[in-house]
């Protein structure tokens, strides 16, 4: 399949229960569910604005028990970016996220020209086990973006997907398409930066 085909393929990982559909169907469906639901692998597609054309986001929200090593490698390999996300509320779940990058590394060889973003999600939950200068540290050492968010009250979630896609150097991509928008917002944005989110 070639590198430029028509479709954007973002990879969701983390431990059980961290969070990880939450923050999908958020973004996806701009819902939140407070009952946990294990999930073996799910994928969700999104519309996006992709080199003056469009193309979809593809975001696969993969399971959180370790029993599919195969499932993960093939997400992987077909990955374009990544989202890498634990629990503020368990310094278990940023552990378990150390083979996956590890992983991540050896199928895609560098990772320096791939989107990866490390997340902390549930920054609303007072319980905190991993400060947010933990995260922005792991995230240096493995060269990625880092971001805090919260599926619950819908905190950096735009901002989460907006930010991958502007890690993306090989493509111009945002969540905004064009052809939504009147003539008279279409100016605005251009007088503002290149990367708003809607």
């Amino acid at each position: 399949m070639p590198e430029q085909s028509n479709d954007y393929r973002v990879v969701v990982f983390g431990a059980g229960g961290v969070g990880k559909s939450s923050l999908v169907l958020r973004f996806v469906k701009g819902t939140f569910r407070d009952t946990y639901i294990p999930t073996v692998e799910d994928t969700y597609r999104q519309v996006i604005s992709c080199d003056k054309s469009v193309c979809t986001l593809e975001i696969t929200d993969t399971t959180g028990s370790h029993q599919f090593p195969a499932m993960q490698r093939l997400s992987i390999s077909k990955g374009h970016a990544f989202i890498l996300v634990y629990s503020i509320t368990s310094r278990q779940s940023l552990e378990e996220l150390k083979p996956i990058y590890q992983q991540v590394l050896a199928i895609k060889g560098n990772v320096e020209n791939i989107p990866i973003m490390l997340v902390g999600n549930k920054s609303d939950e007072s319980q905190r086990e991993v400060e947010t200068k933990e995260g922005e540290a792991q995230a240096s050492k493995w060269k990625c973006a880092f971001m805090e968010t919260s599926a619950k009250t819908n905190t950096n979630v735009t901002e989460l997907f907006q930010e991958l896609l502007n890690l993306e150097k090989r493509r111009d991509m945002s969540l905004n398409i064009d052809g939504k928008r009147s003539g008279k917002q279409r100016r605005a944005d251009k007088l503002k930066a290149k990367c708003s989110v809607m």
